[in-house]
């Protein structure tokens, strides 16, 4: 479902450029995807997830970049946001992001709201999931999608409780889907990986995994004897049974991984516990 290769960033689309950050790791993929989005012939740009405090990294997204006039960040976990505050200050502009935390000489993002610099159109959309403080944007002239982590470029995301959570999830597809049945997204950008130019197949993709992953997990609940009707609305914080489940979803898995899908199975818990 993404492309083969390596891959290293580049130009997308007339307004897109990614400046991949030499971040590369098991929940990074090949790194960090810096997004430079730019109206063409302007000078000014808008600035996603900076990254990692990496000296190189941030000299050539400066560089690429020109006059940046907002830094935006689609959610708040470091690996997006460590560098943010440094870089808006070496740039002149401010820090935007859902999380107010997160935010700096700026406001928070809104759903819906239009992000207008010299020319560029930049719609945001609250995609929680991944996190609760997720956001997406629509680059609607170039049929783009910028989707943090929600849809990465190689696997499928990590939905972690409590952050995480999956009912939030499903409804974020929704509305992703919603932008390409309108025809006003066809390619997806990710945070990590390559651009995905197929964002229907794609985010069905998503949608269909997800719900086998919950069908193993009411499978596995069945042959311990429960039911998701017998679900307590707490059980994701219930000790023990995310393991238990663990132990019969990811029996061929090596047991390193566990501990992770124990985080990822409690989030389909609750999800079974609410729905």
């Amino acid at each position: 479902m993404s492309a083969p290769g390596p891959w290293t960033g580049g130009a997308y689309g007339e307004r897109g450029r990614c400046v991949l950050a030499p971040n590369p790791g098991l929940m990074t993929l090949d790194g960090t995807n810096t997004w430079i989005l730019r109206e063409p012939g302007a000078e000014s740009s808008i600035v996603v997830d900076p990254g990692p405090l990496h000296g190189d990294h941030l000299d050539a997204v400066a560089e690429a970049a020109g006059r940046v006039e907002a830094v935006v960040v689609t959610h708040h976990h470091l690996d997006h946001t460590e560098a943010a505050r440094s870089f808006a200050e070496r740039m002149g502009c401010g820090v935007r992001g859902l999380d107010p935390e997160q935010c700096w000489r700026s406001e928070p993002l809104s759903d819906g709201e239009v992000l207008d610099v010299a020319g560029l159109s930049v719609q945001v959309l609250t995609t929680p999931g991944h996190t609760r403080d997720s956001v997406s944007l629509l680059v609607a002239a170039d049929g783009a999608l910028l989707t943090g982590d929600m849809v990465l470029g190689r696997g499928t995301t990590v939905i972690v409780h409590p952050d995480g959570d999956l009912g939030s999830y499903f409804d974020s597809l929704a509305k992703m889907q919603a932008l390409v049945t309108e025809g006003r997204a066809t390619s997806l950008w990710p945070a990590h990986g390559p651009v995905l130019p197929d964002a229907a197949g794609i985010l069905d993709h998503y949608r269909v995994h997800r719900l086998q992953r919950l069908g193993q997990v009411e499978s596995a609940l069945g042959r311990l004897g429960l039911s998701a009707e017998q679900l307590p609305p707490d059980v994701a914080e219930e000790p023990g049974l995310a393991r238990r489940v663990v132990e019969v979803v990811y029996a061929d898995v090596d047991e390193s991984l566990w501990l992770a899908a124990e985080s990822s199975v409690r989030a389909q818990l609750a999800y079974l516990a609410t729905r």
